[in-house]
């Protein structure tokens, strides 16, 4: 009886947390749409063939630029590694795709706090430096050539047609690009590719956060998370919270809301981060990895990146207690439980849902639904399609 009374408790909190959230996950979605129709797969995939400080600033630009869609990155990161980007630079291309996005800031901002926003950016440009570090002196080319083999097979993962898709607009001006008809247009895609990439991750990571805020309670978080003593949770944090992501089964900005839960069962700060960091070695994704590079390199990707999503949450965890800024108040709770009220977050759901209606007829009336269909049967061995009308 009690499971079935905390039910509406469950979803109350679910559906709260997701409203504070549809404004900036629309306003993150416009922006990245925008800096994706000015960016081409092509060109990306040339400028990253060397091992260098250039090509892997430069890979985490393009990253930044990109879809947040977890199985969308790993699907690009292949598809460009293939056409000629170095094995790092792909694999930092991923890192920098689903944690320096700008969906993924704002919606940081406000579920957690802008301390959390900036870790989060801090973290993920440390595990950039990490990762470069590591493969350059561990990334053998015994390896390197059997994972190249392995992806030229060409075997479909997930998200296959989201990589397959350049939509970038041609044109002398940003300007004009961006404000032409086609633009517009691009635009609208990249912004229902996105939703209809991420909406079960974030269904899922809302429906799942809601429910462990009702039916889990904060004394069984604060003993796992040694709540009572700091410095182990201090210890602890950082190496569960990846742990914890691996089976979550829950990838890209889908996982903010559990962040958010655990953040308010007791789980340090450092923990929190490397939790948010770790949406690319959940399940799924590394069974993505064994199907386009095989086991040997599946199992180097994760060696490696839990060590730097682990080894960047220890940093962020010192350098922030140094700093005297990690947030006391877990204040999420408030919001969990709060419903639908005539505040700011209301008048700016309702102004950006009608942004998203104006999208969403553009994306139908240019032939969206048959782009869609198409991304979603695009074979992983096809060539790079551009659109739009």
């Amino acid at each position: 009886m009690d499971l079935i009374l905390k039910f509406p408790l469950a979803v109350l909190s679910a559906f709260s947390m997701f409203w504070e959230v549809i404004w900036p996950l629309i306003l993150g979605f416009a922006l990245a749409g925008i800096v994706q129709a000015v960016v081409s797969h092509k060109s990306m995939a040339n400028l990253l063939g060397k091992n260098n400080i250039k090509s892997h600033a430069l890979a985490t630009l393009f990253g930044m630029a990109s879809s947040s869609c977890s199985y969308a990155a790993t699907a690009l990161a292949r598809s460009i590694f293939r056409k000629g980007a170095t094995f790092t630079n792909a694999m930092i291309f991923e890192l920098a795709s689903t944690n320096l996005v700008i969906e993924l800031s704002v919606i940081l901002i406000v579920l957690l706090g802008w301390q959390f926003m900036t870790a989060e950016f801090v973290g993920g440009v440390l595990m950039v430096l990490i990762i470069s570090l590591i493969f350059r002196f561990t990334f053998s080319k015994k390896l390197i050539n059997e994972g190249k083999s392995q992806a030229e097979k060409g075997i479909i993962g997930k998200m296959e047609g989201h990589a397959g898709m350049d939509m970038n607009v041609p044109g002398d001006s940003l300007f004009s690009r961006l404000f032409s008809k086609k633009g517009f247009t691009v635009i609208s895609h990249y912004f229902i590719m996105d939703w209809s990439s991420l909406w079960i991750d974030l269904l899922i990571g809302f429906l799942v956060a809601g429910i462990l805020s009702a039916y889990v309670p904060n004394s069984f978080w604060q003993a796992f998370f040694l709540k009572n003593n700091p410095t182990l949770a201090a210890i602890e944090g950082p190496l569960l919270g990846p742990l914890v992501a691996i089976f979550s089964f829950v990838c890209s900005v889908g996982n903010v809301p559990l962040a958010a839960v655990l953040w308010k069962g007791g789980i340090s700060f450092g923990g929190v981060a490397s939790f948010i960091f770790a949406d690319l070695i959940v399940l799924p994704i590394l069974d993505i990895y064994r199907k386009y590079y095989g086991w040997k390199v599946a199992l180097y990707i994760f060696a490696t990146f839990y060590f730097a999503m682990a080894t960047a949450g220890y940093i962020v965890e010192i350098l922030f207690g140094f700093l005297k800024i990690i947030p006391s108040n877990k204040n999420i709770e408030l919001i969990m439980n709060k419903g639908i009220t005539w505040n700011y977050t209301t008048y700016l759901n309702i102004f950006f849902i009608v942004i998203a209606v104006i999208l969403f007829i553009r994306f139908l009336r240019t032939k969206g639904m048959d782009m869609l269909r198409e991304m979603n049967d695009v074979p992983a061995i096809a060539e790079t399609k551009e659109c739009c009308h």
